[in-house]
């Protein structure tokens, strides 16, 4: 059973299929080739091959430069700092900067509770006309 990738762009020269789909750095098919032919490919550019999906067959690796493969792992870190971890709620309160005194002290004991529960609270503060 071929080893699990740890992490985006740490293939290198390992590579345990023998049949790959091969994308060029631009973004086209160049087809199915054995290991060999792709590792052939990825000196000649002076590229590095990385593993995009191993889940199909067979499985598709993108020829990329040092800087694209920077830039996949930024957008990845991202996408997974935005998403919503599960099991945490996020609970969000707005606030007008023409508050009344009962009204914020309601809002900020509700804002210690939910604290308390440890949910993510953001908070919203909105300029009065």
């Amino acid at each position: 059973q071929p080893k699990r990738k740890t992490a985006f762009g740490s293939v290198g020269r390992r590579i345990p299929y023998r049949i790959l789909h091969v994308i060029s750095q631009d973004g086209e098919s160049l087809g199915n080739m054995h290991r060999a032919e792709a590792l052939r490919l990825m000196d000649e550019h002076g590229l590095k091959l990385v593993l995009l999906r191993e889940d199909v067959e067979p499985p598709v690796y993108r020829l990329m430069t040092g800087q694209q493969i920077h830039e996949e792992q930024l957008k990845r870190a991202e996408k997974k700092k935005a998403s919503p971890k599960p099991g945490v709620v996020q609970k969000e309160v707005s606030f007008s900067s023409a508050i009344a005194k009962n009204d914020f002290e309601t809002k900020t004991k509700q804002i210690a509770q939910w604290i308390e529960k440890r949910h993510h609270v953001k908070v919203t503060i909105r300029q009065a006309k």
